[in-house]
């Protein structure tokens, strides 16, 4: 099957081989032609597997016909990262057809977004605070919205915008599409998909857990060893573009900090920084010119770099479903990738969690070479070898893909 197979309109077909998308993927080959029916969807796959090209594709296709400069598609996104992602994959694809969009998110000014919605757009993608600003502010007028998207919503929940969620919804015409995606169906979302969705259909792509492509492992430490050992896995096993998750903004800022001292090209993203500072620095993750990012959970949110080969939590994560958004971010578009989890003994009950949504053990290792005294029991490094990608035990050892070397400082 190819894109050709949904009769998409010339213009956007245009925009879908000048982007190089050439088979579709599963999500897309199950969600595009039920959104192009009118159907409404809840899409539940992996980050990664392409769902923003499987809404999007559909809204081009209802929009290049119909009134102009008028709200007629609002896809909301729970962090800015994410909604300039989605607005730069409908510029590509649409980039032949004449549909204007605009991004809406606070941390920036108001007025060159309230210049676009007076100049009139089709498409607006959101998140919740800063619309509901605009909202108020009388400058946007969401009466003729006919596709509403909801976007990474178990993300929205875990960042607390249920309530903004719903007030945004008073503002719509009931008589609507409704899309949800989400890599993950926590209780509230699942309430709140209940009651806003019309008879929809459920896409499921695999189990709702990270990607198969990616590989997990456990190093276990102890807390006064983690920032030595972020340093060893980085000068040895880690040599591909690598994303390391910290608990705290305070924490990524002091890990990107440290890592530069030591020569290692860095930067952190993290909630206090202005949106310049954050695209300066996904943009010179995206670009090579740092390697390593730390981030925290919620600025990670939307990242979309290709080839990051290694993600590396620092800390662990807080639930399960924070788990398998962060090792998303590798493993994307069926490429292969590492998650490496530096534990301690508080984290045995969480590592129970993930492995039970993973449905086998995972891979405990030692750093060759790594000074670890007395602080880790010899048993942390013996429970539950995973098995590799051959069905076989690798017994606990370091298994190391090749890839091209970094460019540490």
């Amino acid at each position: 099957m190819d894109f050709q197979s949904f009769s998409l309109e010339p213009r956007i077909q245009r925009g879908v081989q000048a982007v190089g998308h050439t088979i579709p993927t599963p999500i897309q080959v199950q969600a595009i032609p039920l959104v192009l029916s009118g159907r409404d969807v809840m899409g539940l796959a992996q980050t990664g597997t392409g769902k923003t090209a499987a809404f999007m594709l559909p809204i081009l296709q209802r929009l290049h016909r119909g009134p102009r400069r008028r709200v007629r598609a609002l896809i909301v996104a729970p962090t800015r990262e994410l909604a300039e992602q989605i607005y730069q994959a409908g510029i590509e694809l649409g980039r032949f057809t004449s549909v204007k969009g605009v991004t809406v998110y606070g941390g920036v000014s108001k007025i060159p977004q309230v210049k676009a919605l007076k100049r009139g757009v089709e498409i607006v993608v959101a998140c919740p605070g800063r619309l509901l600003d605009l909202i108020g502010d009388g400058v946007i007028d969401l009466s003729g919205v006919e596709v509403l998207v909801l976007d990474e919503a178990d993300r929205m929940c875990d960042m607390g915008f249920l309530p903004d969620i719903r007030r945004i919804l008073k503002h719509l015409p009931q008589k609507r599409q409704t899309l949800f995606f989400s890599a993950t169906m926590p209780d509230e979302i699942r309430k709140l998909s209940s009651s806003i969705l019309h008879n929809p259909a459920t896409i499921q792509i695999g189990q709702i857990a990270p990607v198969e492509t990616v590989s997990h492992a456990l190093y276990p430490v102890h807390q006064s060893q983690k920032k030595r050992f972020l340093l060893a896995l980085l000068s040895g096993p880690c040599t591909g573009r690598t994303l390391v998750f910290a608990r705290t903004k305070y924490r990524a800022r002091n890990l990107a900090r440290d890592l530069e001292k030591r020569g290692i090209n860095a930067i952190a993203l993290q909630g206090n920084m202005s949106q310049n500072q954050r695209q300066r620095a996904i943009d010179g993750f995206r670009s090579g010119k740092f390697d390593i990012l730390a981030a925290t959970d919620i600025a990670a949110r939307g990242i979309d770099v290709a080839h990051i080969s290694h993600v590396i939590n620092f800390d662990m994560p807080d639930t399960v479903d924070a788990y398998t958004h962060r090792i998303g971010r590798t493993g994307r578009a069926e490429a292969l990738g590492e998650a490496l989890t530096l534990a301690i003994q508080e984290d045995d009950e969480m590592v129970d969690k993930i492995e039970k949504v993973l449905g086998e053990p995972i891979q405990r290792r030692r750093l060759e070479g790594f000074n670890y005294g007395n602080l880790v029991p010899a048993e942390r490094f013996q429970t539950g070898s995973r098995p590799g990608a051959n069905g076989r035990s690798n017994g606990g050892q370091q298994q190391r893909r090749r890839r091209p070397q970094n460019r540490r400082r």
